[in-house]
């Protein structure tokens, strides 16, 4: 009788401190079982929808390719990140935490916030720089291979 008593308060035990450990590690465990991050582009409605472990976290305005500079639609991984870029193609434009993931395209911070919401760049998908910024850690944080990219024409 005392042996089984104490092999249920062991379990009991066990089982209350793995949960309290999947509570304080359930972001790192989400991770490690490839959740991830999720980017959703709305070119037509000119918004962003960021999904944290499958679960939306923002919801954006941004500023898309306007009419003769298309912005890529398509599913896609980041390829490189850089915190303070200058575009080489249009005069040393401000890209800063550039997230680029297609032929040169990136998504980073934009000094027209007022265009936001409407379409107005090259093709890159431009974001406030709060926002940017947010985005960027993101994806440092989870890393290229947990990070896609979905943009819907």
């Amino acid at each position: 009788m005392k042996t089984a008593g104490l092999a249920r308060a062991l379990m009991l035990a066990v089982i209350m401190a793995g949960a309290l450990l999947g509570q304080a590690g359930s972001a790192e465990a989400r991770r490690a079982a490839g959740e991830g991050l999720q980017v959703n582009v709305d070119v037509a409605g000119q918004t962003m929808d960021v999904y944290v472990d499958g679960e939306l976290r923002h919801r954006w305005k941004v500023s898309t390719g306007r009419d003769g500079f298309d912005t890529p639609g398509g599913t896609y991984r980041p390829q490189r990140l850089e915190k303070e870029w200058y575009s080489k193609q249009y005069d040393n434009a401000p890209m800063h935490n550039a997230v680029f993931f297609h032929n040169g395209y990136a998504i980073h911070a934009t000094t027209e916030t007022r265009r936001l919401g409407r379409a107005a760049s090259h093709g890159c998908i431009r974001l406030h720089p709060e926002h940017a910024e947010e985005l960027f850690d993101l994806v440092e944080d989870y890393g290229v291979r947990k990070t896609r990219i979905v943009i819907e024409n």
